[in-house]
């Protein structure tokens, strides 16, 4: 796992993120909504989760955690799953 957050990965943009992380996860999980239509995905040698709920809150994200889980199993690369919203 590695978390935007993370040493060197603070503050990137998300291509620079992308770009990062590639060869580093299988599956990209964010709550970004609109990655899917400033990214080109769909190249991307890893899954792309895209978290859609009301806001960023915890409290809005835990209800998400099965689905998610589920999304996780299925991940291909290239895809995008969004969950929730």
């Amino acid at each position: 796992m590695m978390c935007a957050r993370f040493p060197r990965r603070a503050g990137k943009k998300n291509g620079a993120l992308l770009r990062a992380a590639t060869g580093q996860v299988d599956v990209f999980i964010t709550i970004d909504s609109n990655l899917a239509y400033q990214q080109h995905l769909d190249a991307l040698p890893f899954a792309v989760i895209i978290l859609v709920a009301r806001t960023n809150r915890l409290s809005d994200l835990l209800p998400l955690v099965l689905d998610m889980c589920t999304a996780l199993d299925s991940a291909v690369p290239g895809r995008i799953v969004r969950v929730g919203g």
